[in-house]
């Protein structure tokens, strides 16, 4: 695949400005950058959903694209059919058997010559079957099957499945597809620990191109062996040889680069400045070696800025309004399902100490999200109760942002909680928006985007007690980071459903919450780096 001095632009604002890149067959790429850099645009581009204002984006012939998106859509025309069918779909093994069969009908009643060219298409034909491997075909369905933990599914119509599993059927037919070229768009999001494991495993193994968006480091570092950075501020990219680690070292040493010119800058700064203040006034020689001075310092400054903006952090302490119920959330004995005959847990049990936090942990589909839903009031449970305690105010952060409004911008998903636009300005800075990008709205912003408003407004609202469903889910490394250290320091009631082990580890978490059983266990370490270590082989 070649992407040759490609330009694009949506409206006046430009994303991306003559950028060029080779992939090589087998490549297993990360694609990396802040949020709103253009990596999901890059995949639509490819996809041909968009149009490049100038330059060209080529692939060798019969090249199929397979996408999986972070959202996953109901788009499909027939959500009755099975789990099985819809993964066997996945080859185009039956289209190439009638295509093949017609090519040698064609070849049986023509001449010679027009035969030998029909029989050569037939091959090829056939060696597009061949790459299938039907007599593989069931045994590696199965496999990829037992793999996503999705096994006991494939009887099941599609319309039935959970957004969780409905995301697993979807990373798997893709898999199966064997597409020669796979586009990842936060892959990892929805999927519990041992299913990465497996797919981190499959996907090293991959014969074709791999072209991953992710924010989960361990995934890029033992799947891909180049890394592509996309530059929100030069608008262009970069490919590295080697995984996200060795990215992130490159990365560091230019962080030690710029902080000794940062340094080296404000020794010079301090002498120039002397310098003005003591010839300012002088006579014209010292005016003129002043003014040159003061040249000098203005260059100085933009450089400072320019530094600055690469190290800029949304370091942002929580507050509470105040300290509410001892007990502030009470889960007595209750059961729930979408319907009588599935029930997704029974008598489950929790009780909230002020102060303390809480992990949610099971496998896709068990019902982490719809908990909190319970919890927010949202749905109601078939049996059981669920109580909040006095002056208890929920901060909810829902995965796929739906606490805010698509048509706002992002200034206005904060008026019930202040119309001070500098203050404002100043908190959003914070998490990485500044100028006329708190003017956007929220219906044009990358998932990315959409989280830092979310958790802009969590930070602001003051909440006592934080429901947290995958919040670092679409955020690049660096923010997952600055996120985390907010959250170390929140002094409220804290309940999360993360399958980020680093931002696990590092909220300081007291216990453990497993589903569908309702098991409550005091946090161990221990768990959380045996994941790690299963995440890394």
């Amino acid at each position: 695949m070649d992407i040759e001095h490609v330009f694009f632009a949506y409206g006046k604002t430009e994303i991306f400005n003559d950028i060029s890149l080779h992939v090589n067959n087998h490549d297993h790429v990360g694609v990396v950058g802040v949020n709103g850099a253009g990596k999901s645009t890059l995949f639509h581009l490819i996809l041909g959903d968009y149009q490049p204002d100038f330059g060209t984006i080529t692939t060798s012939e019969n090249t199929r694209i397979a996408y999986l998106p972070q959202v996953i859509k109901d788009e499909i025309p027939d959500m009755s059919i099975t789990v099985e069918e819809y993964l066997k779909n996945a080859r185009p093994l039956k289209e190439l058997e009638a295509e093949l069969a017609t090519l040698y009908q064609e070849a049986s009643v023509a001449n010679e010559k027009k035969s030998a060219s029909i029989l050569k298409k037939a091959g090829k034909v056939q060696a597009q079957i061949d790459y299938f491997e039907p007599y593989k075909m069931e045994e590696q369905l199965i496999d990829l099957a037992i793999g996503f933990h999705i096994f006991d599914l494939l009887d099941s119509p599609l319309n039935t499945l959970s957004g969780g599993q409905k995301s697993k059927v979807a990373f798997a037919r893709i898999l199966f597809s064997k597409a020669e070229i796979v586009l990842l768009d936060e892959p990892t999001n929805h999927l519990d620990l041992e299913s990465k494991e497996y797919i981190m495993n499959y996907l090293q193994k991959y014969p074709g191109i791999i072209l991953v968006i992710s924010h989960d480091i361990p995934f890029l570092n033992k799947v891909t062996n180049k890394t592509l950075h996309l530059d929100k501020q030069k608008h262009n990219m970069e490919l590295f040889l080697g995984s996200y680690e060795t990215f992130q070292k490159r990365i560091a040493e230019e962080k030690k680069t710029n902080e000794r010119i940062a340094a080296k800058q404000e020794k010079e700064e301090e002498k120039l400045k002397k310098i003005i203040a003591k010839y300012i006034r002088g006579n014209e020689k010292k005016a003129k070696i002043a003014k040159d001075r003061q040249k000098k310092l203005a260059r100085l400054e933009q450089n400072k800025v320019i530094l600055e903006r690469l190290s800029k952090k949304a370091n942002f302490k929580m507050e509470i309004k105040e300290k509410g119920d001892f007990y502030p959330l009470r889960v007595d004995k209750i059961t729930f399902g979408y319907t009588k005959d599935h029930l997704l847990y029974e008598n489950i049990s929790l009780q909230m100490i002020r102060g303390d936090r809480f992990v949610i942990v099971g496998e896709n589909g068990v019902g982490k999200s719809t908990l909190l839903k319970l919890i927010m009031g949202t749905l109601q449970p078939l049996e059981g109760t669920v109580e909040i305690g006095e002056k208890i105010s929920i901060g909810y952060y829902a995965q796929e942002h739906e606490t805010l409004e698509e048509e706002k911008t992002i200034v206005e998903q904060f008026e019930s909680i202040t119309k001070e636009i500098s203050f404002l300005r100043g908190v959003l800075g914070r998490f990485l928006f500044s100028g006329d990008d708190i003017y956007k709205k929220v219906s044009v912003l990358s998932p990315g985007e959409r989280s830092r408003v979310a958790l802009a407004k969590l930070a602001l609202e003051k909440s006592n007690l934080l429901l947290l469903d995958e919040p670092t889910n679409h955020l690049d490394p660096d923010t997952q980071s600055l996120i985390a250290e907010v959250f170390k320091d929140y002094p409220g009631t804290l309940l999360v459903v993360s399958h980020n082990i680093e931002f696990v580890k590092n909220l300081n978490i007291s216990k453990m919450l497993y589903l569908p059983s309702g098991k409550i266990t005091d946090f161990d370490p221990e768990i959380i780096e045996a994941y790690e270590y299963l995440n890394e082989q």
